[in-house]
């Protein structure tokens, strides 16, 4: 591996397609490497491109914009850091020879549900929920009455839990038919519909292929509210029979994706030491923001290290860990963080600051770090300096 130096002839040029708050720390991972990153999203400013060498505004479902940027920038590597891409383009650009991480497929079967969940199901028979899709409301009342209640619906296309929900009931399914029309990333249109499982815990495995081969994080406990990550922490503890399932479940999934990087495979723990695959995505995990206070090297730079074709030795943690999502209540024009310096009076915590121009309600704009003797005490550490920030309008 060879790599040049940035804004040269000579350059190992990356463009990151999504620039959050995960390509923020990806692309900082890289440039530790000397690596030219370029950062696009649909949005000026967005995390990535505050610390890029430069960056372009475009839409990435629009096929003829995306191809233009790639043909204009020439990236030795083009990384999807979010769903929301034309990814029949990416198909066509790696058959004429560009480089998309970790394989073009993987972008496009992780970004529909309905894919990835045929492949897991029933091309490489994992355990996963009961699931059926529907096209129009009836389909789903139909759907929800054969699965049996209650029923998690979810637009095909979406992340962050956008679109995602809960129905309990058939008085529940109107107002989930139409939070997922609209919550959808690519608009109206097919939902999945799966039966609850009963589980007693969700991790993340993430999961790294690098040039020497696969390897595995400690697993990652969570809690979701909505499909939104509002904590996660490390290590989750799990029987040896759980986590030997886990990783043969994740290695089997990321093996028919292919390519090389990190993938943040979730899965869902049962009684009787059952798992169950949930999703994947072929990209650093929300989740796995914790691993920037546990790891030796935290899931941004495995990720970095592994597409640069590097090998990895060993994945090392150093401690337990947790992280807890700073979200937005309300609209913010111009977000500012309050409360830092009661964050930082308490030892092994950290606070990162994502930047993001503006805010949303639920928007996530930062994260705490903890780490202590065991998981459980970081996690109620995190837990008590999240309460004392606060996000307002500046």
């Amino acid at each position: 591996m060879v790599i040049g130096t940035p804004k040269t002839a000579h350059a190992t040029r990356v463009l990151m397609l999504g620039s959050g708050e995960l390509g923020k720390e990806v692309t900082i991972e890289l440039q530790r490497f000397g690596v030219e990153v370029i950062a696009c999203d649909r949005y000026p400013d967005a995390p990535a491109m505050q610390v890029a060498h430069r960056s372009h505004v475009i839409d990435m479902l629009d096929r003829a914009a995306l191809r233009a940027v790639i043909e204009q920038e020439k990236p030795h590597l083009i990384v999807p850091e979010i769903e929301a891409i034309a990814t029949s383009e990416l198909i066509a650009l790696e058959a004429e020879g560009w480089t998309v991480i970790p394989t073009a497929d993987a972008a496009r079967l992780t970004m529909d549900r309905e894919r990835i969940r045929r492949v897991a199901a029933e091309e490489l028979d994992v355990p996963t929920a009961r699931y059926k899709f529907a096209d129009t409301f009836e389909e789903l009342r139909t759907a929800a009455d054969e699965l049996g209640w209650p029923v998690v619906i979810k637009p095909i296309m979406s992340s962050s839990g956008k679109g995602q929900s809960v129905a309990r009931s058939a008085a529940d399914l109107e107002q989930s038919w139409h939070y997922a029309q609209t919550g959808g990333r690519t608009g109206a249109g097919r939902v999945i519909v799966e039966e609850l499982i009963a589980f007693d815990s969700e991790i993340t495995m993430l999961t790294v292929r690098a040039v020497n081969g696969t390897m595995f994080c400690d697993p990652i406990g969570h809690r979701q509210v909505g499909g939104d990550y509002i904590e996660s922490w490390q290590p989750h503890a799990m029987s040896a029979k759980q986590v030997e399932r886990s990783q043969a479940i994740a290695k089997k999934v990321t093996d028919r994706l292919g390519g090389r990087g990190i993938f943040g495979v979730e899965l869902f723990l049962c009684p009787d030491d059952r798992v169950v695959f949930s999703e994947v995505s072929p990209r650093p995990h929300d989740t796995g923001m914790v691993t920037m206070a546990t790891q030796v090297w935290s899931e941004f730079a495995l990720h970095a290290r592994a597409i640069l074709g590097l090998p990895i030795a060993a994945i090392r943690r150093h401690a337990a860990g947790a992280s807890v999502a700073l979200r937005a209540d309300k609209a913010l024009a111009s977000p500012a963080i309050e409360g830092l310096d009661r964050a930082y009076s308490q030892p092994d915590v950290d606070v990162r600051w994502f930047g993001k121009p503006n805010a949303g309600p639920r928007r996530r704009m930062g994260v705490v770090l903890a780490t202590a003797e065991t998981a459980e005490a970081a996690l109620a550490k995190a837990t008590e300096v999240a309460g004392g920030i606060t996000l307002r309008d500046s």
